[in-house]
């Protein structure tokens, strides 16, 4: 478990544009920058508590929780 401040994770946003899960995400947890990525895209496996990465389908929908990391 990690010392990350403010909320982590954000299930109420899966079904949601991606676009507008980023908004949602940055007002709740002012100290995380939320980025769109294509689902499936590779990514790095570091942790870091600054970062959400939005997951989203061919379409732009949220297609998994994200959460900080």
């Amino acid at each position: 478990m990690t010392d990350c401040e403010g909320k982590r994770s954000w299930p109420e946003v899966v079904g949601r544009r991606g676009e507008d899960a980023v908004v949602t995400i940055e007002r709740e947890n002012p100290r995380v920058d939320a980025f769109v990525i294509l689902d499936g895209t590779p990514v790095t496996g570091d942790f870091r508590c600054d970062r959400v990465r939005v997951r989203v389908n061919s379409r732009g929908i949220v297609v998994r929780t994200p959460e900080i990391g």
